[in-house]
């Protein structure tokens, strides 16, 4: 009997992944532990293999298609084993708790029961459309293959007008999506999928959740260029300025322990460890991967593991457990010539720190002469749901502090 692959849960928060790429061609053998597809979730790239050996029989999902959480991807089989996926007769059953799964050539479907004897057919992308715009689809009749729900049905009860009664309240609209834009000469369509898409989803959903400040603090780092070169001048591996603003954060955050706080719900969750997340820019979008118990790092530790986890994120090797846990956030344009941003909260962090580029300034001292230093900016954006002004200044100039003065950041 042939067996159905479906899309792996691969993290916690994953909803869907891309086909990247097939491994393997329809009637290609294959054996048990084998990579057959490549799949593209919003963090890394992996190898799906096969849990069964036989004959891949039906590839479903395409190229560049996006599928969710358990939706099929492709048949398993014996040699000469038909799979009637337009009716329906090839069905997918991972466990006996879960939906039962239908499949057409236009559509992966899933039956949903009722609080009646009856079933409900929809497909997986009409689902999470009515999910995403809280459409009430139970007592909705679709116009798909044998009556089932599809994404056009979704979309056009959203559009319906709605009655509503004083007692009842309007859900908060999802982002306005601008379609059938007109094309100029040059113009290149390219689908929104992937890690970008999952990049787009949340960061508007932070900027809508969470009401934000963000304040900057100029920090004069003249002390700091020249103590990083003294410690470089015999090094092989260099430090950078970076590797000092996260030690330097590390021993801000370890003695306020107050920007560490996470909300859930109605409950302030106080973290107890100080995980910093590191934005590492890809060509793709943008990753966070994590440093454990930053605090309890020396400089050159930590300098070792941030270039570990910057090189193997870009190279899509990191582990799940290496992007997960993070308790505040560390964003670094300085390398780009950015004086100033609002980084945007990267939940469940109340906080998120953005490092931006040195400048060369003049200044004048009390005997009214003037000398060149090195000046730079730390903008940090706040949760102000948890966190008010004065708590956010106090930490910020606690990292000022230990910049101006960079031997106490070592020691």
């Amino acid at each position: 009997m042939a067996v159905a692959v479906s899309m792996p849960q691969l993290g916690l928060t994953m909803e869907e992944g891309t086909v990247d790429q097939w491994l393997k061609q329809e009637g290609d053998e294959i054996k048990i532990g084998e990579p057959i597809v490549q799949i593209q979730t919003d963090k890394l790239t992996s190898e799906i293999e096969s849990e069964v050996e036989g004959v891949l029989l039906k590839i479903v999902a395409q190229q560049g298609e996006d599928i969710p959480v358990k939706g099929l991807l492709a048949f398993i089989g014996q040699p000469g084993e038909a799979v009637d996926v337009a009716d329906g007769a090839a069905t997918a059953v991972e466990d006996a708790n879960l939906v039962e799964t239908e499949v057409t050539a236009e559509e992966k479907v899933v039956s949903l029961p009722t609080k009646t004897s009856g079933r409900i057919k929809i497909s997986p992308l009409a689902r999470k459309t009515a999910d995403k715009m809280g459409v009430d689809f139970t007592n909705l009749i679709g116009t798909g293959p044998g009556g089932r729900i599809i994404q056009q049905d979704i979309l056009k009860k959203a559009e319906e007008p709605i009655s509503i009664t004083p007692t009842q309240t309007v859900a908060e609209p999802v982002a306005t999506k601008a379609e059938n834009l007109e094309l100029m000469d040059g113009d290149t369509v390219v689908k929104l999928s992937g890690m970008r898409k999952t990049i787009a989803e949340r960061m508007y959903k932070s900027h809508n959740e969470i009401p934000v400040v963000t304040q900057d603090v100029k920090i004069d780092v003249t002390k700091l260029m020249e103590f990083r070169k003294q410690l470089n001048a015999n090094r092989e591996t260099k430090l950078s300025v970076n590797d000092f603003m996260l030690k330097a954060v590390a021993k801000a955050l370890k003695k306020n322990k107050n920007i560490l706080v996470s909300l859930d719900g109605d409950k302030i969750i106080q973290r107890a460890h100080v995980n910093l997340g590191m934005a590492v820019s890809l060509d793709e979008g943008l990753v966070v991967p994590v440093i454990k118990e930053a605090d309890k790092m020396g400089i050159e530790e930590l300098s070792e593991a941030a270039k570990d986890l910057a090189l193997r994120a870009r190279e899509g090797r990191l582990n799940l457990d290496e992007y997960t846990g993070s308790t505040f956030t560390i964003s670094n344009l300085g390398m780009y010539g950015v004086t100033s941003f609002t980084p945007i909260i990267n939940q469940p962090n109340a906080a998120i720190l953005g490092v931006n580029t040195i400048q060369s300034e003049l200044d004048m001292d009390d005997a009214g002469n003037v000398f060149k230093k090195q000046v730079m900016t730390i903008s940090l954006t706040f949760d102000h749901r948890l966190l008010d002004g004065s708590a956010a200044a106090v930490f910020q100039l606690d990292v000022k502090k230990l910049l101006e003065e960079p031997i106490n950041i070592i020691l």
